[in-house]
């Protein structure tokens, strides 16, 4: 039963990737009820300001499919979950099963155009138990990241192509002129943290969970010492 169960919550996130429902008005700290239930990688909040937070995370480690091009996030988001979804149920080198955590976080480069496609890279946070020595897999990598700041903005409801890209302008527009929208331009200009795409989303909730659900835009990035 326990494992019928845990594989109907993992699937339920390929479902909500299928989603289009419209997005719930922005929060600001709200903790996501899964985080009651499976592991979420730990932060300190640094700072709070209109309609952001800044954390910081500890080392973290990553499980990360290929990059894929669509021009739709939920599509190409359901599509990369699948190989994740294996994984954690034993389609790995070391032929272990790992317990489902989150958030699936999906890192974005957008295209130049309306009608190109981007690029999507979505990762499984690795349990504690297992970041010492993470199961390689086939067409996936690790990726760990050091101690980082990460700006973030909430939004409710369910994640959708026509709206994802607002919520990460608002993020942006919101952090002008501040110490943190200053060190996130420079952190990219250096090719430091947060270069190698434009936003990340970070997804928490089943899809059966109709009612505060969160999701996050996340821009990382690095601060001189």
């Amino acid at each position: 039963m326990e494992a019928a169960a845990l594989r109907i919550f993992t699937l339920s996130f390929l479902l909500s990737f299928l989603s289009g429902n419209s997005l719930a008005p922005a929060q600001v700290g709200k903790f996501p009820p899964s985080c009651n239930r499976i592991e979420c990688p730990s932060y300190e909040l640094v700072n709070s300001g209109n309609g952001y937070e800044i954390r910081r995370y500890n080392t973290t480690v990553w499980i990360s499919t290929e990059p894929i091009k669509d021009a739709s996030l939920v599509k190409a988001t359901r599509t990369s979950f699948s190989q994740l979804f294996d994984y954690i149920q034993g389609n790995n080198d070391y032929h272990q099963k790992i317990e489902m955590t989150a958030p699936v976080i999906v890192q974005v480069s957008p295209s130049d155009g309306p009608l190109c496609e981007s690029s999507f890279t979505v990762s499984f946070y690795v349990p504690k138990q297992n970041q010492p020595d993470p199961a390689p897999a086939k067409n996936l990598h690790v990726q760990r990241w050091d101690t980082r700041y990460v700006a973030v903005k909430q939004f409710g409801g369910y994640v959708s192509d026509d709206t994802v890209g607002e919520e990460a302008a608002e993020l942006e527009t919101s952090l002008k002129g501040t110490v943190w929208g200053k060190a996130i331009d420079k952190s990219r200009e250096k090719g430091g943290v947060g270069s190698t795409s434009a936003y990340t989303v970070a997804q928490y909730n089943s899809p059966f969970e109709f009612l505060g659900r969160v999701n996050e835009i996340w821009l990382p990035f690095q601060m001189d010492k």
